[in-house]
């Protein structure tokens, strides 16, 4: 089913009304709209083509329809309350098209008779290795796989027409039969927890020096190696308009990189400072999984933001609750409230009691795992990291702008490629630099100082006269001198007169120092001011 996104509103999340939403025919329109705030919802029209309804409303059977309205507990039991007007919606939809359903062949289903001899045949050594608590992940399927091998071999034997399918599901099936009946029946995981216990777990950060922050989250037999650098808010990505319009982000200054889902980024984002002053990314390696490593993304990210210094609110932990196999739940959040949520269901549906028993119970793991996670590192730390980047303004004058950017821009150019740091104006006489190291920021300081020093500003007097020096001849005017070590300055042709000249303090617009002899046609005395080159020069504001 594929759900075209029509328009945005910048409020509501096409993600969830798309549960509802999918097209039907071109010429045909149903408008669904769920719309929540923090204390009430609603459910109003709004959205054309629901996805339920375009299954319902096709030939392909489903035990349909859905609906779906987000957050917790509250929102749970009031969605499932109010979708229901969605659900008989749909239902009538469906009757007055009058929708005939198609019936499916089922193609990978296994003969009875070839599922009970495999039960005859392995059922007694999958139930030993399932209740061997000795065993880890490997090990296990190493056992399971054993097994299985011998088992089909065995069924070629007595099966010799039977598809290589019937085969592999008739294995599948038994063993998980096994596994549920152990679950359901005696209350054990085959790792030999209990139902509620948590795998063991160890954190550690600053685990690599070099980075700018780094920590280490392993749950069991699932390892996860956090990274944290920054860059400059310029580095950060920019998203496109429907993102905007969708997330009310312009610029993404947080992004974790996780190779399976987005539910780790979700978890964090909303604990970054909004004001930080770099854009922030957290690498998130998987050296090893055997359970949910999203969500252990979510913790060594968390663990790895505090050790990087970045003032997140609070440490972040997840919870998972994969309730007896037939729910991958994953709740993630603070010791405060809930941040993601992911839910994969495996069964045509479940009661809303066990999903209220899987919030309650996720946020119990939720808490022991940040009581953990605090042992490690309970705040950020207050400083950054001596090799961290560096941010400062630097005010420079409209007089010194021209000699700051250099023609075309050169001296940046040549100020960024050499010390790595990357400037950007905060406003006309302010710029923002930004250095990956303190030794980089030193640099571009002596840089710039370098640049911006300026020979021609000695103390002079605005309106004075002063005499000049022609060393060269143009078109369209003279350059003079006003003192030996001095720039050379345009004196152009319509300023020319007389042999001295007038100083006007310098262009607002370029810094250039402005000249003129014309002004000086006046029959009136002026006093005429020398300079040498032994005169200190200053700097200015």
């Amino acid at each position: 089913v594929l759900c075209n996104l029509l328009a945005v509103d910048g409020v509501n999340d096409p993600d969830v009304l798309a549960i509802n939403g999918g097209e039907w025919e071109a010429t045909s329109y149903f408008y669904i709209f769920l719309l929540h705030t923090s204390s009430f919802f609603w459910l109003k029209p709004t959205l054309p083509f629901s996805a339920s309804a375009a299954l319902a409303l096709s030939d392909i059977p489903w035990n349909g329809p859905i609906g779906a309205v987000r957050d917790f507990c509250h929102a749970v039991k009031f969605g499932v309350k109010h979708t229901q007007q969605i659900i008989h919606a749909i239902q009538q939809l469906c009757r007055e098209k009058k929708v005939t359903k198609r019936t499916p062949v089922k193609i990978f289903s296994a003969p009875a008779d070839m599922v009970e001899h495999v039960r005859l045949l392995s059922a007694d050594r999958i139930y030993s290795v399932f209740t061997d608590s000795s065993h880890d992940k490997i090990s296990r399927d190493d056992a399971i796989n054993k097994i299985r091998l011998e088992t089909e071999e065995a069924l070629k034997v007595k099966y010799p027409q039977a598809e290589p399918y019937e085969i592999i599901e008739s294995f599948n099936n038994v063993s998980k039969d096994i596994f549920r009946k152990l679950v359901l029946n005696e209350y054990k995981r085959c790792d030999g927890r209990e139902l509620y216990a948590l795998r063991d777990i160890s954190c550690e950060v600053d685990v690599l020096k070099p980075l700018h922050g780094s920590a280490l989250f392993q749950r069991g037999q699932t390892q996860v190696l956090c990274g944290v650098t920054f860059d400059s808010l310029e580095s950060s990505i920019k998203a496109d308009l429907i993102t905007t319009a969708l997330s009310g982000i312009k610029d993404k200054n947080f992004m974790l990189h996780y190779e399976v889902s987005a539910l780790a980024e979700k978890s964090l984002r909303p604990v970054i400072p909004k004001d930080f002053p770099f854009t922030i990314r957290v690498t998130a390696e998987v050296l090893e999984s055997n359970g949910s490593s999203s969500m252990a993304s979510a913790c060594g990210g968390s663990l790895a933001l505090m050790d990087a210094g970045v003032p997140i609110t609070s440490a972040v932990a997840g919870g998972i609750e994969d309730y007896l196999g037939d729910m991958d739940f994953k709740m993630a959040g603070t010791s405060k409230g809930i941040n993601a949520l992911q839910a994969d269901v495996k069964i045509p549906g479940l009661p809303l009691k066990l999903v209220m028993e899987a919030i309650q119970q996720a946020t119990v793991a939720k808490k022991e795992i940040l009581n953990i996670m605090n042992k490690a590192i309970m705040k950020p730390r207050k400083t950054r990291k001596e090799n961290g980047p560096v941010i400062e303004n630097v005010r420079v004058p409209v007089s010194r702008r021209a000699r700051f950017v250099g023609p075309g821009g050169y001296n940046l150019r040549r100020l960024q490629a050499q010390t790595g740091v990357t400037i950007s104006q905060v406003d006309e006489e302010t710029f923002s630099v930004f250095a990956p190291t303190p030794g980089a920021m030193n640099e571009a300081q002596d840089f710039i100082a370098d640049v911006c020093k300026d020979d021609q500003e000695q103390q002079l007097e605005f309106g004075a006269v002063y005499t000049a020096s022609i060393v060269e001849l143009r078109d369209i005017g003279v350059m003079v001198k006003l003192y030996p070590n001095m720039s050379a300055v345009l004196l152009h042709n319509s300023q020319l007169d007389h042999k001295r000249v007038k100083y006007f303090g310098r262009d607002p617009t370029d810094g250039r120092m402005r000249l003129s002899r014309k002004v000086l046609q006046s029959p009136s005395a002026s006093l005429v001011k020398t300079l040498s080159d032994k005169q200190s020069i200053t700097m200015g504001d």
